[in-house]
């Protein structure tokens, strides 16, 4: 993205005016940013120009908020896949609307965006400290999710029916669009009902965020699996592991699995195209040298090699064809053909994965995000997300993070220290 794109501004309900309840804290003040640039040689230009670099608006409570606590209700919903730390995120926002602002009623929407929606009549749930209590310990959501759109006139009319004065988004791409389409819709009638996004992607691919909650968890559970592919490939003749992870678009979880596992010998990622006879031709001579081979592919690894289709899923995204399946058939049928007898065992551990409670480093990220969304939301911001950047939080505009996925540098210094530890070819076309 060019930077003369660079928009962060964050939309706003109006100043703040009243005195923040919260005591205690460290306030951020209007004008703190978290630098967008990361390097001297992307701050060059405008160091030399002495113009002000780029920056996002720093995430934190505010000493002046909008909205009055004595008199909001605040709603909360989860959209999309199953991820780790959703449970979290729902209890973070609570506990800090309630003990710290004083937030009398907060409710969670059943079952995504339906829970919005009039022609599905879902109750909410009442959300108290209580009820949150131990949710964290459970993977899953409290609240349920679904994907698909919802009619965003509808699901204004329910807010505004409802009296809720924030509403918390937490999902991924499609939801977040959702989110941005309901924040103009309450813009467009003049209402004043902040929304609040809080990226959930396992795979990693929000833009404008260093990191999303559940990836972490995702990438220490993947690397069992890897493991037990390692063990079965050792421990045969010719013994092959393969081992599919999650990754519609963006390699992270394979690339950062392959990272914390030394044993494995090829990484297949979407970023990274490959023709299927160069790596079975690898994959040969992997075999001759050490007798065994581990194969980690992301999901959407190599859609050109298989049968397309313009299907799609409820969210709108076209289903991609099984390439764990796919590889694990090529590979026996190529080695049947050649002659030499080989043991695959096939690992797919994604839904194992995806509804795990969250690690110890995903929780304690995820009670800061829900922190942080509460603050921005209560100060008056709206059509925006809390966002992970240069290792602080961050607002950053929701247009931004839908703006483009965020994919994997096939030049960058990951895929190379990846090559470097898998030992295999930079081109496998």
């Amino acid at each position: 993205m060019q930077e003369i794109d660079l928009n962060f501004a964050v939309s706003k309900l109006g100043e703040g005016r009243i005195t923040s309840p919260v005591t205690g804290a460290r306030f951020v003040s209007e004008g703190e940013r978290v630098l967008y640039h990361s390097e001297l040689k992307g701050l060059k230009s405008y160091l030399d120009s002495g113009r002000e670099p780029p920056g996002l608006e720093m995430a934190g409570p505010r000493e002046k908020i909008f909205f009055d606590p004595t008199n909001l209700k605040c709603g909360i919903v989860t959209c999309g896949g199953l991820c780790p730390g959703l449970n979290d995120v729902i209890r973070s926002i609570t506990l800090t609307l309630t003990h710290q602002y004083g937030v009398k009623r907060v409710l969670g929407f059943r079952y995504g965006y339906e829970g919005l929606s009039s022609k599905f009549n879902h109750a909410p749930l009442e959300l108290t400290p209580e009820a949150v209590r131990a949710i964290h310990e459970t993977g899953g959501t409290i609240l349920g999710s679904s994907r698909g759109s919802q009619d965003i006139g509808d699901m204004v009319d329910t807010l505004t029916r409802l009296n809720i004065g924030i509403l918390f988004a937490i999902g991924g791409d499609g939801t977040l669009r959702g989110a941005q389409a309901i924040a103009r819709e309450v813009g467009r009638r003049g209402l004043k009902i902040g929304v609040i996004g809080i990226p959930k992607t396992i795979d990693n691919d929000i833009s404008f965020t260093q990191k999303t909650f559940g990836f972490d968890t995702a990438g220490s559970e993947a690397r069992r699996a890897i493991n037990a592919a390692h063990c079965e490939a050792e421990g045969a003749r010719n013994g092959i592991g393969l081992v599919k992870l999650m990754g519609r678009d963006s390699g992270f979880i394979a690339t950062f699995a392959a990272l914390a596992n030394s044993h494995v010998n090829f990484c297949l990622v979407p970023e990274v195209p490959f023709k299927l006879q160069a790596f079975l031709k690898a994959l040969e001579e992997r075999l001759a040298q050490r007798g065994h081979a581990v194969i980690v592919v992301a999901e959407g690894a190599g859609q050109d090699l298989l049968a397309q289709t313009s299907e799609c899923d409820a969210s709108g995204n076209v289903r991609y064809g099984d390439i764990g399946i796919f590889l694990k058939d090529r590979i026996k049928e190529h080695f049947s053909q050649t002659g030499r007898k080989v043991e695959l065992k096939y690992i797919d551990p994604s839904y194992t994965i995806r509804s795990l409670p969250a690690d110890a480093w995903d929780s304690a990220f995820c009670l800061l995000l829900g922190q942080y969304a509460v603050h921005a939301g209560m100060a008056g911001r709206t059509d925006m997300i809390v966002a992970y950047w240069n290792h602080q939080g961050a607002h950053v505009p929701i247009s931004l993070a839908v703006s483009q996925r965020k994919k994997l540098d096939p030049e960058g210094w990951i895929w190379n220290s990846v090559l470097a530890i898998t030992g295999q070819p930079r081109d496998l076309v």
